[in-house]
């Protein structure tokens, strides 16, 4: 079962489980690439690398799950791109916090809750991004 086979605000539990491990692996994916362009001194700080960029984007998606799964059930309107756009933003503000930047924590959460918007605008309407034209 995927992510969007789940209605939104129901089984919070499960969709966080989903996001946190689609966060974690872009963050081994990512912490790969930056150990890769950026090598470490040692082995001990290449794992830190790792370990500290996938436990960040681990819980970037988990508080994206959450929030929007929440938002959802308090806002008694399950599929709304708002919903989206408020997790998407609660995750920018963990980042703000993470880097100890007012700066990045705003910019982050317009981002992060623009893009979560679109993506479930793009969800609703059936919008084709990759792949064969539809004839």
């Amino acid at each position: 079962m995927g992510y969007w086979d789940i209605e939104d605000g129901t089984d919070c539990l499960q969709k966080t489980w989903i996001t946190s491990k689609v966060g974690a692996a872009l963050g081994l994916v990512g912490s790969a690439y930056h150990i890769i362009v950026y090598q470490p001194d040692t082995a001990l700080q290449g794992i830190q690398r790792a370990s500290s960029a996938t436990l960040t984007m681990a819980t970037l998606g988990a508080i994206f799950g959450m929030t929007t799964c929440l938002t959802a059930q308090i806002r008694e309107k399950p599929n709304e791109p708002l919903n989206y756009f408020v997790g998407g933003c609660a995750s920018g503000v963990f980042l703000g916090v993470r880097t100890h930047s007012y700066m990045t924590g705003t910019s982050a959460c317009l981002i992060l809750g623009s893009m979560a918007a679109v993506a479930k605008m793009a969800n609703l309407e059936n919008w084709r991004i990759m792949g064969p034209p539809r004839l």
